[in-house]
């Protein structure tokens, strides 16, 4: 009974990593109904990005600056030389040509940081343990489940309370209208695409001292974000917080409980919830 804290707490971190990942997943979708399947890919990136500046300056509040705004431009320059060529056509083609940035990013990674995991090691404080209501745990741990909240709390923001979140929902709900009005629809959604690649890069950098940063992590994550998204809705900012919180608990007691069957235990979860409703937890009805 005295690892139920430490297990929720380990739930609460893992939830908020896939959170960080899945928000831009789902913020691409949700925002320009495109299945970014290179959006893992940037999260490694993001990763490797933050291992070279550390290496270089030992700066771990720089690389996350950099490598974010790194993974914008780049995400920006796919949306707008590759994905936007290819949007009118559907699906599948968005699908294979993210495919595509996806493998094309991970073999560089191969190729320029080698084929073998990369350890990182921060230092000063966030190496630290805190006592947590009589339980000694890890800083940084409490570190990424914060960022998490920061970054959940930002977005609602931006996207409900500003001018900026009002020109993203115009431009989704009726793209003609609004580039009427003088606003460069496109431009926005090469924003909007960015956006989702610098969150990925963020879990990335803040991933990569708890996690092992090696070339599968993209793999590794990218199947749990869309469990994440599947079940909390496509396009659904709140359906994916919710359903990270509960991906994230179950992975941590089903390695306590039941652990022959915490892989297995996210897929049966999803099935439950597309058997009660297809759409997801928060999805609209098609």
């Amino acid at each position: 009974m005295s690892d139920i804290p430490v297990f929720f707490l380990h739930g609460l971190v893992y939830a908020g990593l896939l959170f960080l990942i899945s928000s831009g997943l789902t913020l691409v979708f949700g925002m320009m109904n495109v299945l970014n399947l290179a959006h893992a890919a940037f999260y490694m990136l993001g990763a490797y990005f933050s291992y070279s500046l550390l290496n270089a300056t030992g700066n771990f509040w720089l690389s996350l600056i950099v490598c974010p705004l790194l993974l914008f431009f780049i995400g920006a320059a796919v949306e707008r030389f590759l994905l936007r060529r290819v949007h009118v056509y559907g699906h599948v083609q968005e699908l294979l040509i993210t495919f595509g940035v996806a493998y094309i990013i991970t073999e560089s990674v191969k190729w320029i940081w080698g084929n073998y995991p990369l350890g990182v090691n921060l230092g000063g404080f966030l190496s630290g343990s805190v006592n947590l209501f009589g339980l000694f745990y890890p800083i940084y741990r409490l570190f990424m489940f914060f960022c998490a909240i920061l970054i959940s709390l930002i977005m609602a923001t931006v996207l409900y309370k500003t001018r900026i979140g009002i020109i993203v929902r115009a431009s989704v709900d009726d793209s003609e209208m609004v580039n009427t009005l003088g606003i460069n629809v496109p431009l926005v959604f090469t924003g909007v695409f960015g956006f989702g690649a610098a969150l990925s890069g963020f879990a990335g950098v803040i991933a990569g001292p708890l996690l092992t940063t090696y070339p599968g992590m993209a793999a590794e994550i990218l199947v749990d974000a869309f469990v994440v998204i599947v079940i909390g809705g496509m396009g659904s900012l709140v359906g994916a917080l919710v359903a990270s919180l509960m991906i994230g608990e179950l992975q941590s007691f089903g390695a306590l409980l039941f652990p022959k069957l915490s892989l297995a235990l996210m897929y049966m979860l999803m099935a439950a919830v597309l058997i009660i409703k297809p759409s997801g937890l928060f999805g609209e009805e098609q």
